[in-house]
């Protein structure tokens, strides 16, 4: 007795049906065993080496700040491609970019980074440059790092394509005229990633 095309189209039908279900649940338990988590930035600790405001409306700076970031996932690990850094005050650079090298970050592992930024002077309009001068006079300065670059999460053998990742460091520095040096942080929450 032959087969009529409507069943053997209606058998197709199901197979693919079955097929694809498989195979959604198959990616699906996959992506809940490797889920990446972001990574998460924390800054512990600051120096300023040179703030000179006095040629207005150029700054030129030399900081540096620690950075700890930290992988939280257990079975997938971070490659981080061309990540620069550049600290800027109410929205406006302070210092150049500054290309770091590439970083592995293993699962489950924690990084520091502590880049010196700053070097020649960096235009800036009158209100970033006299605001600038009224915190650093009352003792307190509002700062923010900021790392631009690309990430991949890698899992065994399985790269994923490359992301941009966004990582903004709000911090306040105790900062007196004329001190360089070690500076104390006032207040640093973990900073804000964005992928």
């Amino acid at each position: 007795m032959a087969s009529s095309p409507r069943n053997t189209l209606r058998a197709l039908c199901i197979i693919i049906t079955i097929f694809l279900l498989l195979a959604g649940l198959a990616v699906l338990i996959v992506w809940l065993i490797y889920r990446p988590h972001k990574p998460q930035f924390t800054v512990v600790g600051a120096a300023i080496y040179d703030l000179n405001t006095t040629c207005p409306p150029f700054i030129s700076t030399s900081m540096q700040f620690t950075l700890v970031t930290r992988n939280p996932n257990r079975r997938v690990s971070i490659m981080y491609d061309k990540l620069t850094a550049y600290v800027s005050y109410r929205n406006q650079a302070l210092t150049p970019s500054l290309a770091l090298p590439p970083l592995y970050h293993a699962t489950k592992s924690t990084v520091a980074l502590s880049p010196v930024l700053g070097g020649a002077g960096v235009p800036v309009s009158v209100e970033v440059s006299n605001g600038l001068v009224m915190d650093e006079a009352y003792g307190v300065v509002a700062l923010s790092v900021v790392l631009l670059g690309r990430l991949r999460w890698k899992a065994g053998a399985i790269k994923t394509l490359r992301y941009g990742v966004y990582v903004k460091c709000d911090v306040w520095v105790g900062l007196k005229k004329g001190f360089v040096g070690q500076v104390p942080l006032l207040g640093s929450p973990k900073c804000k990633v964005d992928i």
